[in-house]
């Protein structure tokens, strides 16, 4: 076993699509093209909002959803005026009257209708009221657009209309995350294009990796058009996919690039250039996707459907951005490689990188000492972290969604979600008893607020805490309550539920999605170095940097540091799934850095270098790359960050946080200090272990033909497809064409 796509398959693979490139262009027009078709059905089929797997909060949610009728709600806040104003009054009747006339409407409450429900629908100031439209299971978005344009019409003295609901709250969070996906897009498209055409000295390869990611996307977009058949895919995941595959897309493909214009200026040719950046870059390639999968694949331990969901199609967008850069980078070199300008001079031994390891060399155990408590102390804060469901605030204060949302929560006391809300199976008179008997009695809980029939024998009963809805007291009720059941069936629901039992969840199963991650990780690692330390080091680093992104989230989201301009709202904590995302996203990516430095130090100590000489020259000859590559991860992670949706504005920060950390304070200072320190202790493995190496070992090196200087007019760009055989008498069979022969040692990384 040499890697994870054998070197000679790769160098074949390049070889045919550089020969087909005709053909692998189309391929990728048609995949983009496609996914640009059904982009926006991607979204328009995507599920806003996610519930904690088959625990007891989604359960139920279920239930209530269950055996109620409606579809949701489309509500609207009559605002400005008093509410017995005749003027109004007569406006909100007229179109109350309207309203119940309109296909897919179930039934319209508002606040002049006699009972007792109506007082819940005025505010408590008394100058504003609430238009509420249960619309009908089967009703369809075009009449859901209706109800809401003819609340927008209502005109009365005075006041002004704001329409909302959990109906029109889905389709903004739906709309304004497709909106921040093409804006990220179009804006770190361009700005990734301006650093490459820096790095490379030219817009020929600059352009080739901004295609390749432009392709990939389209290719994710069709991978998660069809997993949205398999499974639900929330709205968030599609804009974290479309941005881990844009960031891997640009970094695979500048690796191919750079590799190609090294052997170019070695003296190839461009069919060999590509044959050969195949079999080298293509393998690091290979082996970056593998270990981004698998820190993804940990969150398929988790129950909770947002986690299966990102991990299936992250693994996806993973697969797509690789076989991009191994099938349609050397297709594209293949009609631009002979206007891609060769480096003029070999990468120096001696560089700033180089003098950077020395200094740090010489003083390497302080060094390591003050990156270890400078990382420990960024992610300090996180400890403190808070865990909330947003709701409507993952949406921007202009949202008129949101604003409605707000204006209940503020305003109509009676009318706002409870904070925990007990599902009773049983009729109501059971459940008005055990709410007596039982709920009002339990400490923290600061009243009852209705008792409700929701269908036959289930029944709500909605509960009051003091202080936050969703802090430490109202999570002590939801602990209460479910140990007080009264004798009955039930089901503690609520904002305060639904992180009690993401907490639960994420403490049960966290362990082993982190123990699956670490033993992949771990074991590639060793098949790539053939040393235990390493990894384990490599490792412990990892969950450094991550401290230090999650420390950021922390301090940034949660306590509101550069909120004003960042342009959000604090909400007071994070949202439930985004630091596990976080972890495996940010974790993946820290070892596509760690895979590319310790393959060069790697290849130069087997050369015969010392373990000093082999750190100096393998962070002055990767270090460039490297730090192009994460420059290009944050301008993507931050060009998402500033689009307006909470949860993807999260992500992108802690993304582009970790990045930043990790290229820098980490493969810097913290990896040269740590190796310096070890000395050749970093290579060791017991003598089981080295012969298991020594078997199926991953190996660094690739071996290439020695290349042939070219004849002078040879260097033209080759025509598509195979050469014209000779002719061939009967029987006599065509001769294979000559594979890759593997005699030299080529590093594996393709910088």
């Amino acid at each position: 076993m040499t890697s994870p796509a054998a070197p000679g398959k790769l160098a074949a693979l390049g070889r045919a699509c550089f020969r087909h490139r005709r053909w692998v262009l189309a391929f990728w027009v048609a995949v983009l093209a496609l996914g640009v078709l059904i982009g926006g059905r991607v979204f328009e089929g995507s599920v806003a909002g996610t519930s904690s797997g088959g625990y007891e909060s989604a359960r139920g949610t279920a239930a209530v959803a269950a055996a109620d009728p409606s579809a949701g709600r489309v509500s609207a806040v009559v605002d400005g005026a008093p509410v017995d104003t005749p003027a109004v009054r007569e406006a909100v009747t007229a179109t109350v009257h309207d309203l119940a006339a309109l296909p897919g409407v179930l039934s319209v409450a508002d606040a002049y209708q006699p009972g007792a429900a109506s007082q819940a629908l005025r505010a408590a100031d008394g100058r504003a009221s609430l238009i509420d439209v249960r619309m009908a299971d089967a009703s369809t978005a075009g009449q859901q657009d209706a109800v809401a344009q003819r609340l927008a019409a209502l005109q009365a003295p005075g006041a002004h209309v704001t329409v909302g609901g959990d109906l029109v709250l889905q389709q903004e969070v739906k709309d304004q995350t497709q909106s921040d996906t093409k804006f990220g897009e179009l804006v770190t498209l361009p700005l990734t294009l301006i650093v490459m055409v820096l790095v490379f000295g030219g817009l020929a390869a600059a352009s080739l990796p901004v295609i390749g990611a432009v392709a990939s996307v389209g290719g994710a977009l069709l991978a998660m058009f069809g997993f949205s058949h398999l499974m639900d895919i929330d709205t968030s995941v599609l804009p974290i996919a479309t941005v881990l595959g844009l960031g891997l897309s640009i970094d695979y493909a500048l690796l191919m690039v750079n590799r190609f214009r090294e052997e170019r200026g070695a003296g190839a040719e461009i069919a060999a250039a590509v044959e050969r950046t195949a079999a080298t870059a293509g393998r690091t390639v290979a082996f970056s996707g593998l270990t981004v999968a698998v820190a993804l694949s940990g969150l398929f331990v988790f129950s909770s459907p947002v986690f299966r969901a990102v991990a299936a199609a992250g693994v996806s967008v993973v697969v797509i951005a690789v076989l991009a850069a191994l099938t349609l980078i050397p297709a594209l070199l293949g009609f631009a490689g002979h206007r891609i300008k060769p480096p003029k001079k070999a990468e120096p031994d001696e560089g700033f990188f180089a003098r950077t390891v020395r200094r740090v060399q010489r003083r390497a155990v302080p060094v390591a000492l003050i990156c270890v408590a400078l990382l420990t102390a960024a992610g300090a804060p996180f400890i403190s972290a808070q865990m909330r469901n947003s709701g409507a605030s993952v949406l921007p204060v202009s949202s008129a969604g949101r604003q409605v949302a707000d204006t209940v929560q503020q305003r109509f006391p009676l009318a706002a979600e409870a904070p925990v809300t007990v599902v009773v199976k049983a009729g109501a008179p059971a459940a008005q008893a055990y709410a007596d008997t039982v709920v009002a009695h339990l400490p923290g809980v600061s009243g009852v607020r209705a008792v409700q029939p929701v269908g036959p024998q289930l029944s709500t009963v909605e509960v009051l805490v003091q202080g936050d809805p969703q802090g430490g007291a109202a999570k002590q009720v939801v602990h209460e309550l479910r140990e007080h059941r009264g004798g009955l069936s039930t089901y503690v629901t609520g904002g305060a539920a639904s992180v009690v039992d993401f907490q639960h969840e994420l403490g049960s199963r966290g362990p082993w999605a982190l123990g699956l991650v670490a033993l992949g990780t771990l074991v590639l690692l060793f098949l790539m170095t053939g040393s235990v330390v390493m990894p384990v080091k490599a490792l412990l680093m990892n969950l450094l940097s991550l401290g230090c992104s999650l420390g950021a989230l922390t301090l940034v989201f949660q306590h509101g540091w550069f909120s004003g301009l960042l342009g959000f709202t604090p909400t007071g904590g994070l949202e439930t799934f985004i630091p596990v995302l976080v972890f495996a996203f940010a974790f993946g990516l820290s070892m596509d850095y760690e895979v590319f430095l310790l393959a060069r130090i790697k290849e130069l100590r087997d050369q015969g270098y010392g373990c000093q000489e082999a750190v100096q020259l393998g962070l002055q000859r990767s270090g460039r790359i490297i730090t192009s590559a994460a420059l290009l991860m944050v301008i993507v992670f931050a060009g998402f960050a500033a689009g307006q949706m909470l949860m993807v504005k999260q992500m992108g920060i802690a993304l582009a946080v970790a990045v930043a950390v990790d290229a820098t304070l980490v493969r810097c200072l913290l990896v040269p200090a740590t190796m310096s320190f070890f000395g050749e202790f970093n290579w060791w493995a017991p003598a089981p272990l080295r012969r298991l190496y020594a078997r199926f070992g991953l190996r660094e090196h690739v071996a290439l033909p020695p290349l042939v200087e070219p004849a002078a007019g040879a260097d033209v760009e080759p025509t598509d497809g195979e050469p014209e055989p000779a002719a061939l008498l009967p029987g006599q069979r065509a001769p294979e064409p000559a594979p890759v022969a593997l005699p030299a040692s080529v590093e594996l990384v393709g910088s």
